[in-house]
């Protein structure tokens, strides 16, 4: 007798669920761009992490180099010329009888000259510059992107997962839950974004944990006004229909069935609000209501380097800034690519 493999049944909503991703999957590997993107952005997580384990821009703080030390490829900064005028000399007289202290002078002398022989001779130059302690730019820009990346996308999900949660069960239930959210959500928006921030920031602690449960608090309504219109679309569409009707519970039509046909919308917000949310962390940093002063962000970066301009010294702006264009660009790329592959209307033409 033959045997006959069987494969495992699926429900309907398991193999509909499953279609969408493994579709979404294949559309978004054939979009080269977003597949470079994906690979910048992995790259920048991975020296994330590299930065928060130490394995990377440990010294940030050393100062290895000479005060606002050029770019190496600028070479060292032209030597200013001092002008010294020497003590008139006289013949020597024996000070010690007014003086006590004058048998020490020549022994600190020594020590002076022996201190200025062993002192470390630091850098002209640094591969990037260096700011107006020594500090290497590049090193603090690699830390400062563990800060600045972790805010943003940190809160950037917290944001994105509450007013995706509180629009699914305003625009899928309605009623009470739904005005109560409407109400919730009103009050959040009669108070002007910046203020809200600035309320949000008198009351938490200055440090990172508190920047991103202030942003994410923030910044979670226009998410929700999104999410909720397109559940209140999408409930009443066939295939929920249908869904109910074969017995499928509540939260798999609501995140199995309806979610993954507005991931795209989800996806466009949470671009905007990482982009957004590293500039806000920029603003609060630069006011003294961000990171806290033992720390370096791209914000404290930019903010440093505005009294560096004007003597000319323009390479920890840009550091902080082609960091950041860099990281933003590729993240706003690579969340279009997964938008396009997770687009209905776009699954519709394969």
């Amino acid at each position: 007798m033959s045997s006959v493999l069987v494969s495992p049944q699926l429900t309907p909503s398991q193999s509909r669920a499953r279609g969408v991703w493994s579709a979404a999957a294949t559309r978004f590997r054939t979009d080269r761009v977003g597949m470079v993107s994906l690979v910048v952005v992995v790259l920048f997580l991975l020296v994330v992490i590299a930065a928060g384990l130490g394995f990377v821009a440990k010294d940030w703080q050393a100062e290895l180099g000479v005060p606002d030390a050029p770019p190496t490829f600028m070479g060292p900064a032209a030597a200013t010329e001092s002008t010294t005028i020497a003590a008139p000399t006289g013949p020597n007289v024996d000070i010690s009888a007014i003086d006590p202290l004058a048998p020490r002078y020549k022994e600190w002398d020594e020590a002076a000259k022996k201190y200025k022989t062993t002192e470390t001779v630091k850098a002209q130059t640094l591969p990037f510059g260096g700011d107006r302690l020594g500090r290497d730019v590049l090193a603090k820009a690699t830390k400062g992107a563990q800060v600045s990346i972790l805010v943003g996308v940190s809160a950037a999900l917290l944001a994105t997962f509450i007013g995706t949660l509180l629009g699914a069960i305003a625009g899928f239930f309605g009623g009470r839950a739904g005005d109560f959210l409407e109400w919730l959500y009103n009050v959040f928006t009669a108070i002007p974004g910046i203020l809200l921030i600035f309320a949000f920031a008198a009351v938490f602690p200055r440090g990172v944990g508190s920047v991103v449960l202030i942003l994410g608090l923030a910044g979670w309504t226009g998410i929700y006004r999104l999410v909720r219109a397109e559940f209140i679309k999408h409930a009443v569409r066939d295939y929920v229909r249908s869904a109910e009707a074969i017995g499928a519970r509540t939260s798999s039509r609501m995140f199995r069935h309806i979610l993954p046909n507005v991931s795209h919308v989800v996806l466009v917000q949470l671009s905007i609000h990482v982009v957004g949310f590293i500039k806000s962390e920029v603003i609060l940093s630069y006011l003294g209501l961000g990171v806290g002063v033992d720390q370096v962000s791209w914000g404290t970066m930019l903010a440093e380097a505005q009294s560096q301009l004007i003597l000319g010294q323009w390479w920890q702006l840009a550091a902080a800034t082609l960091f950041m264009a860099v990281f933003v660009t590729a993240f706003s790329l690579m969340t279009d690519a997964l938008r396009d592959a997770l687009d209905p209307k776009l699954r519709g033409l394969e």
